[in-house]
């Protein structure tokens, strides 16, 4: 599997980034300024290279995995094996699915490496790497091979996708602790420093990991030693999003984890990315702060991974349509609107051509429309 940094292009463009701050300052002499949401609708543009952001289809994935250090007592989050909190999302008994639906993003559980095997369900895509990852303090997670089958996993689940936008979020007993084992390696961070109400036993435990594990200093190498399979997916996931100028939102320590991964393979990976957070945990604020970012909203919660996603997910439409539909106000004065109907009309959305690198290509044996598959996969 070959990766090419040049497939992920950079988004900045210093022409359209100007157009677009004069675009926005026309919208803020009329009705004011809005603060961050004009940022946040610079960025968006600027990831589909063009005037008039507009998103479809967009995605709520849960990357689903357990990992062998559950068996040394770390992980037990929410009291839950990770096949119970997979299928509470599956039947949308959890906050983040419910949310998802309300707001209008399609809910994915992707099965990376559950110890278990759940039964098939539409919104469960089975892509298994193996059943749980190894025990990481007596030897690596995961092999090279299932690595690059991991990655390889996550670039074909995005390649499948048929919208624009991707939000990420890991879901695992011991997910936030391998998370914290790879920052803490590739950011050189204190380990104690990522870890949430940490025990002393926890902290042994972790400790020794990273020692028996000293000579993986590289990303791909800290990723095979600590796992798991929810964080490679979900690299490989969002090269491909990011080679196909789709929206990633990150949410979570495991997914912060993930971007890191990616960005060792291709920086500008990250000029692709939104992050939004869903509980307090202190490596959150390390992982925001070695991206150099703060999270869309801070609201103090602490739910499972992805429901920060799906509550930001309406303010991120919210800057798109600053640029996309708010129209232009002409400079003579305005008249009033004798025949409503005209109004109507005058205020429907434009139709505006497909943003670069989104095009979608009809498809009559379908009867539906096909997407070009992604040149990192080729």
């Amino acid at each position: 599997m070959t990766l090419h940094e040049s497939l992920i292009s950079p988004t900045a463009n210093p022409e359209l980034e100007k157009a677009l701050r004069e675009r926005l300052a026309r919208r803020s002499a009329i009705a004011g300024g809005f603060g961050q949401l004009e940022e946040l609708a610079l960025r968006l543009a600027l990831i589909q290279a063009t005037e008039t952001p507009r998103f479809r289809d967009p995605v709520l994935a849960l990357f689903a995995a357990d990992h062998g250090l559950a068996v040394e007592g770390v992980g037990a989050q929410w009291g839950r094996s990770t096949s119970d909190q997979a299928m509470l999302a599956l039947q949308s008994r959890l906050p983040s699915a419910v949310l998802a639906r309300l707001h209008g993003l399609a809910l994915q559980v992707v099965d990376c490496g559950l110890a278990t095997d759940l039964a098939p369900h539409p919104k469960l895509l089975l892509r298994k790497v193996a059943h749980g990852t190894r025990n990481a303090r007596f030897g690596a997670a995961m092999t090279r091979e299932q690595l690059h089958a991991a990655l390889r996993v996550g670039m074909e689940v995005t390649d499948a996708q048929s919208g624009n936008v991707l939000a990420c979020a890991g879901m695992g007993q011991g997910a936030n602790e391998s998370a914290a084992l790879l920052l803490a390696r590739l950011d050189a961070q204190h380990l104690k420093d990522l870890l949430s109400a940490s025990s002393q036993h926890l902290v042994e435990v972790l400790e020794l990991v990273l020692s028996r594990h000293r000579e993986a200093v590289d990303a791909m190498d800290a990723l095979a030693a600590f796992g798991g399979y929810e964080i490679a997916v979900m690299a490989g996931a969002m090269l491909v999003a990011a080679s196909k100028r789709m929206l990633i939102l990150i949410d979570g320590l495991p997914a912060c984890a993930a971007l890191r991964v990616a960005a060792s393979i291709a920086p500008p990976v990250t000029d692709y990315v939104v992050f939004c957070r869903s509980n307090h945990e202190p490596g959150m604020d390390l992982a925001l702060a070695g991206f150099k970012a703060m999270a869309l909203l801070e609201l103090g919660m602490d739910c499972a991974d992805g429901t920060g996603a799906a509550i930001a997910w309406p303010l991120v439409r919210s800057a798109a349509a600053l640029l996309s539909d708010v129209h232009e106000i002409p400079a003579a004065p305005i008249q009033p609107e004798t025949d409503p109907s005209a109004l109507d009309s005058a205020l429907q959305p434009q139709q505006t051509t497909t943003p670069m690198g989104l095009d979608e290509l009809p498809d009559s044996r379908l009867g539906a429309t096909t997407r070009p598959s992604s040149p990192l996969l080729e």
